[in-house]
Formats: structure tokens, sequence, C-alpha cells
């Protein structure tokens, strides 16, 4: 008997955990004449068969209720997802109001019984009911089927799988994920048939995706259509018809998705199968921030890859609003049309978009500031200068869409009265308005009634053995197949802009691996042009004999790295054997190429050495896991257009715990003779200082021309030497004017020898046979730094 009891408790526990139960007086329909009360609103519910969805009264306030649609959550605690509101910016009160079928077929939602809020604006003498179908589509229709209204044509921040946005739709955000009234971003089809982003604020408005400096084929997009629809299926594919198209990181499984607009600017699609929480699988934007209007005026945004994007203040300038930095920043000075009275401070590596009353190309520093001190709506100018012939001046009337970029080069330069001495650590700043995107969302749900539970036990009584069995079977296949089909890191992946391409993908952007642009112990690099039109490189990596959860877990950790000098990830490809990562394009290729074909003078030499080490200082110090490269070489230090060193090939070398020393964890020796430290040979504990020699080799490089890979014949009078770099670099060091002998003679006699110094002697202690005896790379990138202020 007691066996009896406790597998009919068990029954019922796995019935209450696995099927969502509605009420019992919720209603598959609603039909002329009848209403749904706000007193009610727990009960006065429609749902359609599957129990996925609910339309009714949803609770935005305290006593404030707006009729809406919602998905069902699975677990009592989770946060309800609403995905449709009809009077979203006027909600009604909680006693007397009713949202109703009229007799002249029109929908209507009254406010405390008198006024009316909305309607659906419909006519019919026909039979009619209201209904909710399973795809969340709320549809008024006659008996004899024909549509009168349906809530998806007029969707409000979110489309559901198979809802199409159309010429006649848009999506309007929230105003924050508490507040569902109207927000300033919008998701539409422009005159051109170009699905874009605008931030419509209440100032100003603006388009920031794609983005604005790019003209149409340039995005990607494709204007010559007449169709203007963008859909999202239930497998996780996108398609516009202006050839915006993606598939989310878990494409091609059958899970609930929707697609929202969120309070930030950005559209991401969620995801989730009927146990877990929604997850985020693809976003539209991966630098949040782009998104104008995020931080208001007078403000920047940087990104920080542990907490998400932040704002802050301008010097001079205070927050408005620490609860909503939409409002942005206000000035904390007064500033006349006196050009006498005022000064600019200089704010590296910011830029601010648009609202330029001047530009100016190819001019002086100068100029660009008496420009901006004859206007008395100038609030600064933005400067950069390229060198040679490449400058640009902008003088900005407002400081909006501002953002610190890594990237960079110039400076905004703000207008700020003489009398106060206002400096860059004077600014405010705060998270409390951006939100990080690498967090799922959350949400709250309501508890099943008294009544229900005691109804499901009375429902299960017969049969409990029986249904027991069924259960169990059912939730064992259920978890086998989430085991075997589900990518957990996926969503990780997403998160920080990380895409999974398929394999035919990338073998279509390679054109069949057709155009090979480089190649390493661990694979050979193909250009790519993605389907978005991006030129990406694209690495094959030899046949894995590494587990896809293992190439994951690596790959999501390299996603989250970000420093300018490291190249950025953009995607990879995991199926079957193949393992491939898709990569930014370096215009410049690798530094070994521009050494053999004397690109590079000394300038462009010594800002990569400094690059390069900062680079890898950020490896070995500053980000989460310890990453050792073990392969640093010229052919993998990249230039971009401006001759920007970045490290490449960091990604998969090492992840490793700063606290365990082993050689045991690596199973082979790695990197390039010439290049590589003494512990590798010697059977020693490797650490981070395998890369500082192999840096310091570099250097040498770097300043003399010469491999290491090769014997160095040097004639002195009649005397020929040959032996290794360090050895031949060391013997000279030990004479009379050695910098003039150990120097490239392709960078002629413009250099600076006090440079040439200081980078052989970095190099040198680099190369240090013991190991304890280098100096640490942040060191490296102290010394080089000190170098370059004092030549300042």
């Amino acid at each position: 008997m007691n066996h009896t009891k406790m597998a009919f408790s068990i029954s019922l526990f796995f019935l209450v955990s696995i099927f969502p139960f509605q009420c019992s007086s919720s209603l598959s329909s609603l039909n002329k004449g009848s209403s749904l009360s706000v007193e009610k609103h727990l009960e006065d519910i429609i749902v359609p068969q599957n129990d996925l969805f609910s339309a009714g009264f949803f609770q935005v306030g305290g006593n404030a209720y707006s009729f809406a649609i919602w998905f069902n959550e699975p677990h009592p605690h989770n946060p309800t997802t609403v995905v449709w509101m009809a009077n979203r910016g006027q909600p009604v009160n909680g006693k007397r109001s009713k949202v109703s079928l009229l007799q002249t077929g029109n929908i209507v939602v009254l406010d405390a019984g008198r006024y009316n809020i909305w309607s659906s604006n419909t006519a019919s003498n026909k039979s009619t009911e209201l209904y909710l179908k399973d795809d969340g589509n709320l549809v008024l229709r006659e008996l004899h089927g024909t549509i009168l209204w349906q809530s998806f044509d007029f969707p409000t921040d979110t489309l559901l799988p198979g809802q199409p946005l159309t010429r006649h739709t848009q999506l309007v955000s929230s105003r924050s994920q508490s507040n569902h009234s109207s927000g300033f971003y919008k998701l539409f089809f422009d005159d051109d048939n170009i699905l874009l982003l605008v931030y419509d604020g209440p100032d100003v408005s603006s388009i920031y995706w794609p983005s604005p400096w790019l003209v149409s084929w340039e995005a990607g997009r494709f204007r010559y259509n007449s169709s203007r629809v963008a859909v999202l299926n239930s497998l996780g594919k996108f398609t516009s018809s202006d050839n915006y198209t993606f598939s989310t990181n878990d494409h091609s499984m059958v899970m609930q998705r929707r697609l929202t607009l969120d309070s930030d600017g950005n559209v991401r699609v969620y995801s989730r199968n009927q146990a877990s929480k929604w997850q985020i699988s693809w976003q539209f934007i991966f630098d949040t921030c782009t998104v104008h209007g995020i931080c208001g005026g007078n403000s920047t945004c940087s990104y920080d890859p542990k907490r998400g994007s932040r704002c802050s203040c301008l010097p001079g300038y205070k927050v408005r609003n620490s609860n909503d930095w939409s409002y942005g920043c206000e000035p904390m000075f007064n500033l006349n049309c006196n050009s006498n009275e005022a000064t600019f401070l200089e704010v590296p590596g910011v830029e601010f978009f648009g609202y330029d009353n001047n530009y100016v190309p190819t001019t002086t520093y100068m100029n660009c500031l008496n420009l901006c001190l004859q206007d008395c709506s100038c609030k600064g100018f933005q400067y950069r200068y390229g060198g040679g012939q490449s400058s640009s001046c902008f003088t900005k009337i407002q400081l909006l869409n501002g953002r610190h970029s890594p990237t960079y080069e110039g400076a905004i330069y703000l207008r700020l009265p003489k009398s106060n001495n206002y400096s860059m650590e004077q600014s405010v700043s705060a998270y409390d308005h951006v939100r990080s995107v690498l967090l799922p969302k959350d949400y709250v749900g309501k508890r099943p009634s008294r009544f229900v539970r005691f109804f499901l036990w009375l429902a299960t009584a017969v049969g409990a053995l029986e249904m027991l069995s069924l259960s169990l079977i059912w939730v064992l296949l259920i978890r086998t197949r989430q085991k075997s089909s589900a990518d957990p890191q996926g969503y990780n992946l997403a998160a920080v802009g990380i895409r999974k391409y398929s394999y035919p993908e990338l073998k279509k952007a390679t054109k069949g691996f057709s155009q090979e642009i480089g190649k390493g112990a661990s694979g050979v690099v193909y250009k790519g042009i993605l389907s978005d039109q991006r030129h990406a490189a694209i690495k094959r990596l030899n046949e894995a004999t590494q587990g896809e959860g293992e190439f994951l877990v690596e790959v999501s950790i390299i996603g989250r790295l970000n420093h300018m000098n490291l190249i950025e990830m953009w995607g990879y490809c995991a199926e079957g054997k193949h393992r491939l990562l898709v990569c930014e394009y370096m215009e410049n290729g690798s530094l070994a190429e521009n050494l053999s074909s004397n690109t590079l003078d000394w300038s462009k030499r010594y800002n990569i050495a400094l690059g390069t080490a900062r680079g890898l200082a950020y490896l070995h110090e500053e980000c989460l896991e310890w990453i050792l490269h073990c392969d640093i070489k010229p052919q993998n230090i990249l230039l971009d257009s401006n001759y920007h060193p970045k490290i490449a090939d960091f990604g998969l070398s090492k992840l490793l715990n700063r606290n365990i020393i082993k050689k045991s964890n690596f199973s082979m020796i790695r990197g390039t003779r010439g290049y590589m430290a003494p512990e590798w040979v010697f059977n020693l504990p490797i650490t981070s200082k395998v890369d500082v020699y192999s840096y310091g080799i570099v250097l040498l490089e770097l300043v003399t021309g010469k491999s290491p890979t090769v014997d160095i014949e040097t004639v002195v009078g009649e005397e020929a030497y040959n032996g290794r770099l360090v050895t031949w670099v060391r013997e000279k060091k030990s004479g009379q004017s050695w910098v003039d002998q150990i120097v490239d003679p392709r960078i002629g006699q413009n250099y600076e020898a006090s440079k040439i110094e200081i980078l052989v002697k970095v190099a040198l202690d680099c190369v240090e046979e013991d190991r304890d005896v280098r100096p640490t790379m942040r060191q490296v990138v102290e010394m080089l730094q000190c170098q370059e202020s004092d030549a300042q």
C-alpha cells in the first residue's frame, strides 16, 4: 500500500513538473457580446489548443493593465514574456475595465467600463469569434473563415516565428525592461526597401544600423525589390527581402523562439526548450556602443567584456538622471561666444557620429581649432591626423552618439571655459542604464492556484502507476535528445558576437578553399567573402583530434578577448571532423611579408614592436584565462591598413590555469625553429616566458632585418662571421658604432639611435637563457612606453 502511494505521488510530481496547465475557467475563444474582465485577469484568458500562449489583461504597474499576449511559462517561477500589447502606452484601471467583442464585430478595450482606450476598428454583421492560434497569433474572424483582424499585422516589439515584418509594419522597443510603453528604437523597411534600425529620440532621430556611412551594397543589402518582407522561421532562419539573412546559433532545432527589439536598441533572437530559460541565440549588433542614443548627449559609451556597455559623462559635464542614461549629461559651466575665454581639452580615442557643422579634409589641427572658435554653437571638434595628407576635421554643434573605440586614432577636443580646470579624471561613469548582453534575460511567472493543483491530483488518480512509467520514459528521451543535440557553448558564443557557420557556407565563401593566404603548423588560412560581404581570413585547422565540446569551450573564451592588438574572431565551424575559425582580414598581410618587401620605415617598426608587446601583455596578464601563444614570429603578427600590429593564432595555443605550471600540460613541443625558448629543449616548465623569448627574437629581426632561421654573414674587412642572430647582435654591441652596423640597411639613415638601443636592450633581456631573468611582457610595455614618452 505504501509503495502504491509513493508511486502515485511521484507520478503526480512528474506530471505537474512536465505539463503546463491552464486554469479551468480559461477560454478557447471570445464570441460576440462576451468580455474579459480585468478583475478576473488571472482566470479570464484566451488559450490556444497547445497551451503555449495566453491572451488577456497583463499587469504592467501597481493598478495598471494592458491587453496582451504572452508565453505560458513551463515553470511557475519563470518571468512572463510578453509578445504583443494593444494599449502599451495607455494602460487601464484595475477596476471595471474590460476587453469586449461587441455585437458590431469590433474589439474594444474599455478603461473603468467607460473610456474606449483601444479598438480593432472592425465591423461585421455575421457571427464572429476572437481566438488565439497555436503560433501566438490572436485572430478575429467570421465563422465562415474571413479574417477581420489579427495581431500578427500589428506587432509591438516582438516577432514570432512565421510573423512577417512588412512595408506596413514596424517594431518599436519598450522604454525599459520594466516599462512596456513605446521606447526610442524602431525596426522597419525604409523607402529604399532596406531594413533599418533607427533611434527616434525626443530631440533627434538617426539611423544606426546598418552603418549609416555605408551605401546599401557596401552593407551587403539589395534595395531593388518590391516585397519588403522579413521573417524568422521556426528553425531559427531569418530572411529579409533586402538580402539580410542569418541563422541562429541553434538553428535547425525545434524550440520556442522570438525576435525582440530590446529597450537598448538591439534586436535579439531568443530561444528556449521546454525546460530552460530564454537564451540569446543571435543579435543584430555585437558592438552595442554603436547604438545611437544609448548614453544620451555629452557622454560616451565604452564596452567592457566583463560588465557590458558603460556610459560616462565627458569632463565638465554631469549626469542628468542616474537611473536612465538615455537622458545623457549636462554642462557644469557657462560658455559665451568670446573666443579668448575658451580652451580645448583633448579626449583621445573618442569619436562622435553626426551633427557636424563643418567637415574639412586635409587640414591642420590649428585650422580646425580656429574654425570651432569662430562658431558660437561649436561645442568641440573631432580631429584625426594620419600622417602626410591624411587628416580630417569635424566641428560639432551637438555631442551625440559618443563612443570610445580603441582603434580610433583621433580625438574629440571639448570646448571649455578657461576659468575651470577640467580634466579626464573628472568624468563620471555608471553601468546603470546599459546592460551586458552576455547574460540571458530572466522573467517572472504566476503560480497555479490551489484549485488547479487539486484538480491535477484528482484528474491523475486513475492509472498513476502507468503514467509514472510513461513519464519516466518521456523524461529520459527528452534529456537524451537534449544532450545529443544541444550546443551548450553556442549561447555563450552568440552572446559575445561569435557566429556558428556551416561548412558549406565557408566552402562557398572561400570559393572551395582556393585562395590560400597563409599556412602554419595548425592549419591553412584562406581569404573569403562572407554572406554579409565582409572580407575574412578563414583558417582551416588540421583534421580534428580535439572533441567538439572542448573546441567550443576554447572558442567561447577566445571570443571574449577584446584588444586592439589581437585579431578579432567572428565565427567558427565545428561539423564532424571539420574545425574552422573565421577572423578579420588584415589588408597588409604579415610582418614577415613586409620585412621582406621593404615597406616598413623606422616609425612603423617601433609601433609594431610596442603594439605586439601590448597584445602579449593582455594575453598573459589581463584576460581571465592564461593564454600562452607558443609561436610568436613575424608570420603570426599581421598588419592592418594603417600598419597596426595584431597577433594571430593566439587562440588555440594553450589555455592554462595561472596557478598550475606543468610541462605535462603540453602534448608536444610548440613553436618555430629560431624563435623557440630553451625550455622546450631542456624539458623545463613552460610559462609565459616562452612567449617573451620569442618576442625578443622578433625585436632583433625588426631592428636588423635578418631572420634567425638562416645563417648570418657579416663581412668585417676580409673576415666573415657566421652565427645565430642573438650571438651576432651581442658581438656587435660590444664594439664601437654598433647601432649603424646592425640596423637594417633598408631603413636607411632615417632612424633614432636611442630607440634602436632600447629595443636591442629589451630584446637581449628577453632572450636570456634563464627564464627567471627575462622581463614580463608588462615590463616590456612599460620600458618601450617610457622611451616613447621621453622622445615626445
